[in-house]
């Protein structure tokens, strides 16, 4: 087959033909343990119960789990049940599967940080109503023995509440002051004390004024604050992880005798020789030795086109053997093969963007100082004043809690959800806290080809033009091959109701196609045949040969993905510079990139010039937004200023990725990028609303003009007051 182009392998059961089955190395599964697969195709409920009842049929197998958000299934299976086993039965069901090193990715298995803020934010809010109406009760009339029962009753919900709910503040701040700095938790933390004493003070001293609700209700409002920062960071996992769980773990050795050994892959040295079965991945970069076969390579360059191997041929971990045992001489183990070199480059550009900080972080940085300070010198002066230390207690409380960081905390985070809701409904899923406002800074907008541009499937274009005796052997030859092309080809045919030929001796020659005879004429399909010769091609080609004809050239074409002439339009008419970089050949995206209108364009792109590409762009001064699905585009994708990734990507490119583009169009690309420039309006809008807020309710909390109670009122409106212009968004 031509090496033009590699369509991307589809095994969704609407296509026409599951991948091939890959039979890997066979890992077998202790009692109890739990294989993982990577499912990158499924995409619906349906989905998952197709993978769920193949992979429960299985002997062996007690139960198997599909995660549809994370794209992968947990298998628990019985001691002799390998990968190897499972992989299989899932492509059969019309799926494509990867193995995952289970181990490499426990530590982003559950969010029990998460789980704990949501457990603690539910019971603030359920304390705060029991609260509220208690204090309904108090500013109704109710005094003397009534109005004091009603405040121990408080008290006994507020004090235990407080302590629970607290404790991610509380802990946040002691670590501050143990560290000898201040940061906002520690006035957050003064003011649920004080309002915690002083209404205790009040309530034992048969008082007229108590503050657990106000106590209560500012732990709920900063939780709900803290809880969706959270959520929008949660989500973001490391993409060198996903990486790292996608090595092989387990190898086939060959010894001098000729004696093959399965051993782990952290046993490996350079040198060893290493025999890689048809459907196995590489674990090591090397050489190849003996054996012909086709490579799929899509994993490191995003274009799925197999490609021939044979003795003399420079491998990489990662790649797929798809056709012909080979025997594979190791050139590069562990850290350093490719597969975790590119783990590597990856981690180093996410560590980079985490020197990106939120606007609300920039304000904490003088809000924390500034609020001790008024504090102190409100109680001060008042003690000064009026000599009376209850009253400058109150009001150096009623400071902390007005200047409470509610509405600041808000800012962000409630402009993100409402955008993220917004751009849900379109499509996109947001996944990082600060993506949004990335993406309105952006100015180069960075595509890769296949699988993002295009949809990577390949489509036959000129059937039309092949007669019906070449096309029944073209569907003979094309059924008894598994190569993308070929399945490809043969789902055309069987659709303009083609009866296959009735050729015999049908074998599949590895990295050359299929071959046999009809009539005792040899026919063949697959690569131009030697001695003849033609002009690199603009399209996929694959050939067929009927005995002494010439050979009949069959072309192909990548579907363009829905939307992507809109979204490139829509970019160039805003001024946007729009870049295309693919591994794929130069005459396919030379014509892909005039199709689109896109000048600058750039072919044969490996994943680290595509990562230095970024980077430069970034070192001249741009904002680069970077679209891409395949593995070789996750270092690209962390260096950029921001990244989207389509669902159907491979989980490390989604992992990568801040924004995950949901559904098969890309045109809600503009629009995300009109309603990221409208969401960092309101977060700015947010903060002047807060700002003002502080301007004119601490000097009058200060002049002793609000009481703890009206301060937690005013703090509480602030923070609504933000959250409604934030819900404009949606």
């Amino acid at each position: 087959m031509s090496a033009a182009i590699q369509p991307r392998i589809s095994a969704c059961p609407a296509c026409a033909a599951a991948p091939a089955a890959e039979t890997l190395a066979a890992r077998a599964a202790p009692r109890g343990a739990t294989l993982v697969l990577s499912l990158p195709t499924i995409h619906c409920a349906a989905c998952m119960a197709a993978v769920e009842d193949a992979l429960t049929g299985v002997p062996g197998v007690a139960s198997a789990r599909v995660n549809l958000t994370r794209k992968r299934v947990s298998v628990e299976a019985a001691p002799g049940v390998t990968a190897g086993m499972l992989i299989p039965v899932v492509q059969a069901a019309g799926y494509e599967a990867h193995e995952l090193d289970a181990s490499a990715l426990q530590a982003t298995a559950t969010d029990t940080a998460g789980r704990e803020l949501l457990m603690r934010l539910a019971v603030a809010g359920f304390a705060m109503m029991n609260v509220m109406l208690l204090s309904v009760a108090v500013w109704s009339g109710a005094e003397g023995p009534t109005r004091d029962m009603f405040h121990w009753i408080s008290a006994a919900i507020a004090l235990p509440t407080v302590a629970f709910s607290g404790q991610p503040f509380f802990r946040s701040a002691i670590g501050a002051l143990r560290a000898r700095r201040l940061n906002m938790d520690v006035p957050i933390s003064l003011a649920i004390l004080l309002a915690l004493g002083t209404s205790l003070r009040e309530t034992s001293l048969s008082g007229e004024h108590a503050y657990f609700d106000a106590a209560v209700s500012l732990t709920f409002f900063l939780l709900i604050g803290r809880y969706l920062d959270h959520r929008t960071r949660s989500v973001a996992r490391s993409a060198a992880g996903e990486l790292a769980a996608l090595e092989v773990p387990r190898a086939w050795r060959v010894d001098g005798t000729g004696a093959e050994e399965q051993v782990p892959v952290a046993a490996l040295a350079v040198g060893d020789l290493l025999r890689i079965r048809p459907g196995g991945r590489m674990p090591v970069d090397g050489t190849v030795v003996e054996g012909l076969s086709d490579l799929d390579r899509s994993l490191l360059t995003g274009e799925t086109l197999p490609v021939p191997a044979g003795p003399g041929t420079e491998v990489s971990a990662g790649e797929v053997n798809l056709s012909g045992p080979l025997l594979v001489r190791a050139s590069a183990v562990g850290r350093e093969t490719s597969l975790h070199r590119m783990a590597e480059l990856v981690a180093v550009a996410e560590s980079g963007r985490a020197h990106y900080t939120p606007l609300a972080d920039k304000a904490a940085r003088l809000y924390a100082p500034g609020v001790h300070i008024l504090a102190a010198l409100a109680f001060l002066g008042w003690l000064a004043w009026s000599g009376d230390l209850r009253i400058a207690v109150n009001i150096a409380a009623a400071v902390l809690i007005i200047t409470c960081p509610c509405a600041l905390g808000l800012a962000v985070p409630a402009v993100t959800t409402a955008a993220s809701g917004r751009l849900f409904r379109r499509g996109l899923l947001i996944k990082d806290a600060t993506a949004l406002e990335r993406l309105a800074e952006v100015d180069t907008v960075v595509f890769d080809k296949t699988g993002t541009l295009t949809t990577g499937t390949p489509r036959c274009t000129n059937i039309d033009g092949i007669d019906r005796e070449e096309q029944a052997i073209a569907l003979a030859l094309a059924e008894g091959s598994a190569h993308p092309l070929a399945v490809a080809l043969a789902a055309a045919l069987r659709r303009c109701d083609v009866v296959p030929a009735p050729v015999t001796g049908m074998r599949e020659v590895p990295g050359q196609g299929s071959e046999g005879h009809l009539d005792g004429v040899p026919v063949r399909l697959g690569r131009l045949p030697a001695g003849h010769h033609a002009a690199e091609p603009e399209v996929t080609t694959t050939w067929l040969s009927v005995g002494d004809r010439p050979p009949r050239v069959i072309t192909f074409a990548d579907t363009l993905r829905d939307g992507a002439a809109e979204a490139v339009t829509a970019l160039l008419a805003e001024g946007r510079t729009v870049i295309l970089l693919s591994g794929d050949t130069a005459p396919v995206v030379r014509t892909l990139a005039a199709q689109l209108g896109i000048t600058d364009w750039q072919a044969g792109v490996l994943p680290q010039e595509k990562a230095a590409r970024v980077k430069a762009l970034s070192d001249g001064g741009h904002r680069v937004l970077m679209v891409g699905d395949g593995l070789n585009d996750t270092a690209a994708l962390a260096g950029a200023h921001v990244s989207i990734s389509p669902a159907s990507a491979l989980d490390a490119a989604r992992v990568a990725s801040d924004i995950v583009l949901l559904g098969k169009s890309l045109a809600p690309l503009p629009e995300a990028m009109a309603t990221a420039r409208t969401a960092t309006r309101r977060i700015r809008q947010n903060f002047a609303l807060a700002s003002w807020y502080n301007v004119i309710a601490v000097p009058l909390a200060i002049a002793g003009l609000c009481s703890p109670l009206i301060a937690a009122l005013a703090m509480s409106a602030s923070s609504v007051t933000v959250s409604l212009n934030a819900l404009r968004l949606r």
